[in-house]
């Protein structure tokens, strides 16, 4: 921001935002507040902002910006001004604690981030509560301090290293009975304090997240008494309930280590069971929230207890009632409360499969019966539901998470028993039509784990759905669709229902509700039953050139398309002539098509080429020549018959990158399809890619370009082509990426250049790395390593990994590591360094394995020039922060460097590059303030794994 800015000037721009009436005048103000925030006149015009509070608006938006500014850009403030700057956001929150919570909350996470990043401010725990913790007009906003406070303590968006973070979290743990303590005094002096209490429940949820406290003081204190008592009573508000609720489920959490913390789960797991008759009480008032909030408690309890349940059954910890708890639950009328415990039973199941032990699922066993009867009853549709289940509806999002869970707990009960009981229901009496529908849903959810050569019954389930009237409830058609579409194997065995099976499902295709389930049913059974449905071939290729006049989706309908592939074949041998078949002429009805959407002919059908060019990419795409017995010649001929429309239609919309998107996909599956056979393609496709690209940079054609390079690269009369079209490629590609902010604004072009490129290192290297266009790539793959996109960026890193490696792979060695040599002197130093900035300043730890293996790589192909890049590249690193945070020793930056060493030596490429990982903002402005102690990790403790950090099924759940 340019110039000087004035009070006057936020302040109008503020009340802009919020009150302008024109909505192009609030993004105005919005941008060039966006930008003001960015500036350093911002310290100051926020903080007079807030002296002066002239009203809500823009005391937040000062509020705000201070904590922004105090987030992202704490390193512009010298040091001297740290204590000012404290001082002034407290005096602020003393002045404005009425005004309204959202300016409180926004101050109090300044405080919290300003405390974490100065260093100068030692004990503020203690500091503050001896300024606040006797008044108690101050208690609302110290308790919010004392609630941000940790949980900012692992904020990425925080300048801090692992050395200053380990700090903090020590000064905590230090003071962390002086918090236990203002808690319950401030618990002592609520009374009927509702908004109190909720602050004081969330201030020890924050502080038991964080791992300080001491288990034992938890549950020595009245805290502990006082949940279970908020959560005991019937008329505790829902906002207190829910609060409450998540403070236990956090301290359930917390005690997963039973063993170091026994006396607090011991307490916590009397205080759940009392909750039992609470849930009733809820259920019966139909008060929905609480029976939720207690449904996730005894799901936690579940959770935390599953070890001591499995181990010792019924006995202390591993008491069963933990069990009856959540069946309880699972019976709740709304299916909402069931599905919270779903995790559970997976955990569960899982455990107990990987056991093997049969005694063990005999004890088990009942309370899966009991689960999966519930499971059955909420699987029904409301009786006055009309249609079928939408696949937006929540309720259908709930049926498949049943039929998943149904799917890995049938091993416990048996597959047959429970079909034997559906079964009853369907012949017993006359059931309603949702209690039909409900149980053709189930069964088709566990049909798979029939046999069916042996379960007789399944035929009787068959031919009821055959025989369903038309006037049947159109969900029961649908549950009964989808059913015939899990029988493959049985229809298959037993030819003789084929047909019927069939007609029932193409009188269904002409039903809009139906006509999806339909189609994906006669896939199933064309890719199940694929000899037995070549005699209806004819009646599917009917379908296929129908398309246009069913109701059925374009997902569908390529569905169908794949089961007409599969139920065909290209071509016969007659006489030792090779005749086309009906796939071809497939074919040719859509490249008919092609053809009178090129002379604007075609009426009543589908006027998309990108609805034509999927469907003939849907016949080419499931399979390859040598599944369609050899015969080259038949789907060779195929693909040479249509490129010419589609050259045709690529040159007319050349510039619509969804169009050319179609078109190099269709041609995708098609070479991929012939193979060898369609080497007649290569120069007309490449030189129409070549003279589009050079106007358009659509990046499939450089996908499409990998394709043939995979396909083609090794044959010598093809190589010097390829890399000509390599070369042509590489010009605009380098132009576009050169432009500010090109790998971020252009991932798709890096992921499917560098895709390109390491097909070449596969399939023909030594072409590619003497040709004059390698080292424009290298400088490339180069910058590209700090992109933070996780396809380009794993695209990059395969390219260069496989480079290295071609130094040490047997064929062709001297003169491949040559080469290799040769590339790493000039580029290596760079490159290592270029890979240590990403995992510092860019790269999410997800992506981290990737970087790993070229580390590797370089290593094992030379282990002393590596040895020292990475030395070099350590000292180059910015080593000092203006925010005063402690800064790598040259004892740990050593200790790093022996570490990775070893791991690489190891090979152990998940555990390398956690020591380093800070965060993923990519302003390199801002690096000396950002580098968190780069190697401050390796003190203390060994290297952290960057992605074996998990904390069980629970944790990715969570997530």
């Amino acid at each position: 921001m340019e110039g000087e800015v004035t009070l006057d000037a936020v302040y109008q721009a503020v009340q802009a935002l919020y009150h302008h009436p024109d909505p192009q005048g609030k993004e105005r103000a919005s941008a060039w507040l966006g930008e003001f925030q960015k500036s350093m006149f911002s310290w100051q015009i926020s903080d007079q902002l807030l002296r002066l509070r002239r009203d809500v608006e823009s005391c937040y938006f000062a509020a705000q910006t201070m904590k922004m500014k105090i987030q992202y850009s704490f390193y512009e403030l010298p040091h001297e001004t740290h204590a000012s700057l404290r001082d002034s956001l407290l005096t602020h929150l003393e002045s404005l604690k009425d005004m309204s919570q959202a300016i409180v909350t926004q101050l109090a996470l300044a405080v919290a981030d300003l405390a974490i990043q100065m260093t100068t401010w030692k004990s503020c725990v203690q500091t503050l509560t001896e300024k606040y913790g006797n008044d108690e007009t101050a208690l609302p906003f110290l308790l919010e301090i004392l609630t941000v406070l940790p949980e900012e303590v692992h904020s990425r968006s925080l300048r801090i290293g692992a050395n200053r973070r380990t700090e903090v979290i020590e000064d905590l743990a230090y003071h962390a009975s002086i918090v236990i303590g203002l808690l319950t005094a401030c618990m002592e002096r609520c009374g009927h304090n509702e908004k109190l209490m909720i602050k004081v429940f969330r201030c020890l949820m924050s502080w038991i997240n964080l791992g300080v406290l001491h288990t034992d003081h938890v549950a020595s204190s009245q805290l502990l008494v006082a949940l279970f008592q908020v959560l005991r009573h019937n008329q505790t508000s829902s906002n207190l309930h829910e609060v409450a609720s998540d403070c236990v489920c956090a301290a359930l959490y917390a005690v997963e280590s039973l063993q170091e913390n026994l006396r607090l789960a011991l307490q916590l797991q009397e205080g759940v069971t009392a909750l039992e008759e609470a849930y009733q009480t809820a259920v019966a008032c139909e008060d929905m929230d609480k029976a939720l909030n207690y449904c996730r408690i005894f799901t936690e309890l579940a959770e935390t207890l599953l070890e001591m349940v499995i181990r010792s059954p019924g006995q202390g910890l591993g008491d069963l009632k933990t069990l009856d708890l959540i069946l309880n639950c699972v019976s709740h009328e709304q299916y909402e409360v069931a599905e919270i415990t779903f995790n559970f039973w997976y955990r569960l199941a899982e455990t107990l499969h990987k056991m093997k032990d049969h005694s063990m699922n005999h004890v088990f066993r009942p309370y899966f019966q009991r689960l999966i009867q519930s499971l059955t009853f909420h699987s029904q549709m409301d009786p006055d539901h009309e249609g079928v289940l939408e696949e937006t509806d929540d309720f259908f999002e709930f049926r498949l998470r049943v039929s998943d869970l149904l799917k890995d707990v049938l091993f416990l009960i048996g597959a047959s028993e429970f079909f034997s009981r559906l079964y009853s229901t369907l012949k017993e009496g006359s059931p309603a039509w949702e209690e039909t529908e409900a149980v053709l849903f189930i069964i088709t959810a566990l049909v798979k784990n029939l046999n069916p050569e042996k379960e007789q019954r399944l035929a009787d389930v068959v031919q009821a759905v055959i025989h369903l009237p038309d006037n049947t409830h159109l969900a029961v058609q649908h549950s009964g669709i989808q059913l015939l579409g899990e029988v493959g194997e049985y229809i298959n065995n037993n030819t003789q229902c084929l047909e019927p099976v069939l007609n029932f499902l193409t009188q269904r295709l002409k039903q809009k509700e139906l006509a999806n389930a339909t189609a994906n049913s006669i896939q199933n059974i064309c890719v199940v039953c694929r000899d037995a449905m070549t005699q209806h071939f004819e009646g599917l290729l009917q379908i296929a050139w129908s398309l246009d006049t069913l109701a059925t989706s374009h997902d569908a309908s390529i569905g169908l398309l794949r089961g007409t592939r599969c139920a065909g074949v290209w071509a016969v041998d007659c006489g030792g002539v090779v005749m086309p078949t009906h796939l071809n002429l497939l074919c040719c009805f859509f490249f008919f098509f092609l053809q009178l959407l090129s002379a604007e002919l075609t009426s009543g059908v589908s006027n998309d080429p990108a609805v034509w060019l999927d469907r003939l990419a849907a016949i080419f795409r499931y399979g390859s020549a040598s599944t369609w017995g050899g015969w080259v010649a038949a789907p060779g001929s195929a693909v040479e018959s249509i490129w010419p429309i589609i050259s045709e239609t690529l040159f007319r919309h050349q510039a619509d990158n969804r169009m050319v998107e179609r078109c190099c996909r269709c041609l995708r599956f098609a070479i991929r399809c012939v193979g060898k056979g369609s080497a007649t393609l290569i120069q007309p496709l490449v030189s129409q890619m070549v003279s589009v690209y050079q106007l358009y940079q659509h990046s499939c054609f450089l996908y499409l370009g990998s394709i043939l390079v995979d396909e083609y690269g090794a044959e010598e009369s093809c190589t010097y082509g390829l890399l000509d079209m390599m070369q042509a490629f590489c010009g605009p590609t380098f132009q576009l990426l050169e432009q500010p902010s090109g790998f971020q604004n252009h991932p798709d072009t890096v992921d499917d250049l560098f895709r390109l490129a390491t097909r070449f290192i596969q399939r023909s290297p030594v072409t590619l790395i003497q040709s004059p266009v390698m080292s424009l790539i290298i400088r490339c793959a180069i910058a590209a390593a700090t992109l933070n996109h996780r396809d380009a960026n794993s695209s990059v890193m395969k390219f260069v990994q496989d480079l290295v490696h071609l130094g040490v792979v047997k064929e062709d060695f001297e003169l491949r590591k040559n080469l290799v040599r040769g590339i790493l002197a000039e580029s290596g130093a760079l490159l290592v360094s270029q890979l240590l900035r990403a995992s510092c300043f860019y790269l999410v730890p997800s992506m981290l394995g990737t970087v790993a293996e070229v580390m590797w790589e370089l290593r094992a192909f030379d282990h002393k020039a590596f040895c020292q890049w990475l030395e070099d590249a350590l000292k180059g690193l910015p080593k000092e922060l203006s925010a005063g945070a402690i800064t790598a020793t040259a004892k740990q930056m050593m200790e790093f460097h022996k570490q990775v060493m070893w791991y690489v030596e190891k090979r152990v490429s998940d555990c390398i590059w956690g020591i380093v990982i800070q965060d993923t903002h990519t302003h390199t402005q801002r690096e000396r303030e950002r580098l968190p102690s780069l190697f401050e990790q390796s003190c203390g403790r060994c290297l952290t794994f960057a992605r074996t950090g998990r904390r069980g099924e629970r944790a990715r759940e969570r997530v």
